[in-house]
């Protein structure tokens, strides 16, 4: 059952198929599990993520998807890594502190 929620959720790191048309790609800054999920917008890739952490009440998730775009989907990823690390510098302990399971950041 641990292997399968491990999946489910993503984590174990590496890289995954995103639904958004490209590979999913984890890393952690911090306490936070930070995905990069760049979405395909022809033959370009636009700048999305996801930042989770793992609460007692269970995973909590932040989204975000920015206006930049990149030609590269490897540089889409390496600049979402990079902008997760300001939202996370930026919100410090609020970023989860509303409780929401799941929002946009």
């Amino acid at each position: 059952m641990a292997g399968f929620l491990s999946k489910l959720f993503g984590f174990g790191g590496g890289e995954a198929a995103a639904p958004t048309g490209g590979k999913q790609r984890m890393e952690r800054i911090g306490e936070y599990a930070v995905y990069a999920t760049p979405m395909k917008e022809g033959g370009q890739w636009r700048l999305a993520g996801r930042i989770e952490s793992d609460t007692p009440d269970g995973v909590k998730v932040r989204k975000f998807i920015r206006a930049d775009i990149f030609s590269s989907e490897d540089d889409a990823v390496e600049t979402t890594f990079r902008k997760a690390k300001q939202i996370i510098d930026q919100h410090g302990a609020g970023l989860f502190g509303d409780g929401a399971a799941e929002r946009q950041v």
